[in-house]
């Protein structure tokens, strides 16, 4: 994955995420109940602590090593515990289905868009809308492009669109991405006291 991104305005954070799939896989994991690039620099302190990202490694961990790993200051999550066991439980997924290889979620069998995000759904932590904003951060920033990925990630792969980390490609977007989360969310609180 030789290109740039800048997801968390730290260099070396986002150099590790464009090198590095599992790293992104796991910062996307992050991505809740925390902003959102302080999710995706978890996996670069977490790659500092073991010196570097490796799936067996994580999955084969200790859960209370694993965790206090995650704990340390400072914690990889706001949840650094539940969080510890959904990083290892992701690592043993993808050992399991895909003996370890990230990008065979994207590459095995040249999925197009709708498989690819079935088989992000598939994965341990990652919901409906995680796996299409991953789905679209794919195909907007890592050049994966299945057919039809735009129409699997929905309003999230809409070109121009600033509505997540899929969207952040500098402050400005990020920015941008912020207010339409704040956005939506006081149009969901005005919905609901209707």
């Amino acid at each position: 994955m030789a290109l740039t991104l800048n997801l968390t305005g730290q260099p070396d954070a986002d150099r590790l995420l464009a090198d590095d799939s599992l790293a992104l896989l796991i910062g996307m994991l992050l991505d809740q109940q925390v902003p959102m690039e302080t999710a995706f620099i978890g996996p670069k302190k977490i790659a500092d602590r073991m010196k570097g990202l490796d799936v067996r490694r994580i999955a084969e961990s200790d859960p209370e090593e694993f965790t206090a790993l995650c704990t340390q200051t400072p914690a990889v999550h706001r949840f650094p515990g539940s969080m510890a066991k959904r990083i290892q439980d992701l690592c043993t997924y993808l050992l399991e289905e895909y003996d370890g290889s990230v990008d065979a979620l994207w590459t095995t069998g040249d999925p197009d868009g709708r498989e690819v995000l079935k088989r992000l759904k598939a994965l341990p932590g990652y919901g409906d809308q995680k796996a299409r904003i991953f789905l679209a951060l794919l195909g907007k920033q890592i050049d994966v492009q299945p057919t039809g990925w735009r129409e699997a990630a929905g309003a999230y792969g809409d070109d121009g669109a600033r509505r997540s980390i899929a969207d952040v490609t500098d402050e400005k977007s990020l920015l941008e991405v912020r207010e339409f989360k704040r956005a939506a969310k006081a149009e969901a609180r005005a919905a609901k006291q209707k």
